[in-house]
């Protein structure tokens, strides 16, 4: 009697200690692009929408971190669901040089498809990603489940819903078009077709972008849905409120939330990314997006209640990546920072290179923090590659502000992981398509002549917020250091299916409710 008292007792604790069986109808995986955690803090008395929600109902992590160099939107979209690191999944940039063909290729780059639905040139698809992802393992496991991916951008479209997707849609700015690509299918949904000859985006021809209180115009749309209005629409709040009804459209044309199964929408919000790329963290432009983005979450969940019930709906939020200050405000305040005058980088290793080997062009890719150098003269000159490579390291290691020089072969050796920033950069390196240098400039030190960017290994860019609300979830804050590598496996977990093939996170257990 006492034994079978103590098997009960047993099989009572490993049924607490486990998920609740309830699993969600739907995932709805948003990304804000270029969020940074503090925008949740800084305008949290405006927010009154989707984000308040979170803020009240959901898991918040505090302090989230990515653990990989650099932090730019297509790593940050890969990593998301799939929980590798670039070192792992194979994305270790937004584009990078490709030694076969001699040319710059981007994370989705697919030659061997077709964009279906606009004027672009060239395909793209999730081929280059080597690892699944959460979406994959959900079709593994139940054939029934859907998945969908939305953005401005393909990349951000493409990767967070992997290799199976049932598609995925970007929006195309020389057409004021959703495209997708033959990757999927091989002609573009009749919902979609439908979506774009309503010609959606016209309704912003001569609107004005104003403040909270109407006194400042921050931009003033075309009056004439031409090309050129089109292009101009990704820097302003509409187009985000372009994808949450284009993400309306996907949600009742796919059925999503109705099958037997769950299903899983990914949306990212790009138009944050652009202006704050334009005019910075400070601006009162990307406070204005923040507050908009905050509205639209509440209009989409609104949809979501009346299609699908937001108690079979579990959302997770975060963001691709920070932004640094912009270099002049920075001064203003009498903090460090500044801008790297273009070129500097490669002309002074092509200078030591050349002073100490002789003539050639020993730089072959364009980018100034990513340096490709040429293999193929090294070895007609009968060089030492190890040792011509550190010497240009060392020559990009002598100009002011630069932070550190990364080699290709310290990070092949592995020997940066006890300091926190080689940890990040060794975690984004794939030998395979890593760069020869990998060059990291002083905190608040920027490549560009205006405006802003990100792309460090520094807290503004790598803190970003961390949200769960739904089904199965907590409502709490959690301070502890967490990454966004968790949240792929997080979800696995609680939907039973298999964790995605390069993930290196942990679940987040202490969010799960035993209810």
């Amino acid at each position: 009697m006492r034994r079978l008292f103590a098997v009960s007792l047993l099989v009572a604790a490993v049924a607490a200690s486990l998920p609740s069986a309830t699993k969600p109808k739907l995932i709805l995986a948003v990304v804000v692009d270029q969020f940074r955690y503090d925008y949740l803090t800084r305008f949290r008395a405006s927010y009154t929408g989707g984000l308040n929600q979170m803020l009240i109902k959901g898991s918040v992590f505090t302090n989230a971190h990515y653990d990989h160099f650099p932090t730019v939107t297509a790593i940050g979209h890969s990593t998301f669901m799939s929980g590798a690191t670039p070192a792992i999944s194979g994305i270790i940039a937004n584009d990078w040089f490709d030694r076969t063909s001699g040319k710059t290729v981007t994370s989705v780059t697919d030659d061997t498809v077709s964009i279906l639905g606009g004027k672009g040139e060239g395909g793209a698809s999730p081929r280059r990603l080597l690892v699944s992802t959460l979406a994959d393992e959900l079709k593994i496991a139940n054939g029934n489940s859907r998945a969908v991916g939305i953005s401005l951008k393909d990349r951000s479209a493409i990767l967070p819903v992997g290799h199976m997707a049932d598609g995925a849609y970007w929006f195309d700015a020389s057409a004021g078009a959703f495209v997708s690509s033959t990757y999927y299918f091989a002609e573009l949904p009749g919902w979609v077709r439908d979506f774009n000859a309503a010609r959606t985006a016209d309704k912003y021809a001569g609107v004005e972008w104003k403040s909270d209180d109407g006194k400042v115009v921050y931009k003033k749309m075309s009056p004439t849905p031409d090309a050129a209005f089109y292009k101009s629409i990704p820097a302003t709040p509409y187009s985000n409120e372009l994808i949450e009804a284009f993400s309306e459209r996907a949600i009742s044309a796919e059925q999503l939330g109705r099958h037997n199964a769950t299903d899983l929408l990914a949306v990212s919000f790009s138009g944050n990314d652009y202006v704050g790329h334009e005019l910075g963290p400070d601006s009162p432009q990307v406070r204005d997006m923040s507050i908009r983005t905050d509205r639209l979450l509440g209009k989409l969940f609104q949809y979501l209640e009346k299609e699908v019930g937001m108690a079979n709906v579990l959302v997770v939020l975060t963001a691709d990546h920070g932004v640094a200050p912009v270099p002049e405000v920075s001064a203003g305040r009498k903090m460090p920072g500044g801008r790297m005058p273009a070129g500097v980088i490669q002309n002074t290793v092509q200078a030591k290179l050349t002073e100490k080997y002789g003539e050639g062009k020993w730089v072959v890719s364009p980018s100034e923090h990513s340096l490709y150098l040429n293999l193929d003269l090294m070895v007609r000159k009968q060089l030492n590659q190890t040792e011509a490579i550190q010497c240009a390291a060392d020559a990009a290691l002598t100009i002011p502000h630069v932070f550190r020089a990364y080699t290709r072969d310290q990070l092949n050796r592995g020997g940066l992981a006890a300091d926190q920033i080689g940890r990040r950069v060794f975690n984004g390196f794939y030998g395979q398509r890593g760069a020869d240098i990998m060059v990291l400039l002083e905190p608040n030190w920027l490549f560009g002549a205006k405006g802003t960017t990100h792309g460090t290994a520094f807290g503004y860019d790598t803190h970003v917020p961390i949200l769960f609300m739904g089904p199965g979830i907590k409502a709490g804050t959690f301070h502890q250091r967490v990454t966004p590598n968790d949240i792929a496996p997080t979800l696995a977990t609680m939907l039973a299916v298999e964790t995605p093939s390069g993930s290196v996170g942990r679940v987040l257990d202490e969010i799960l409710s035993r209810e």
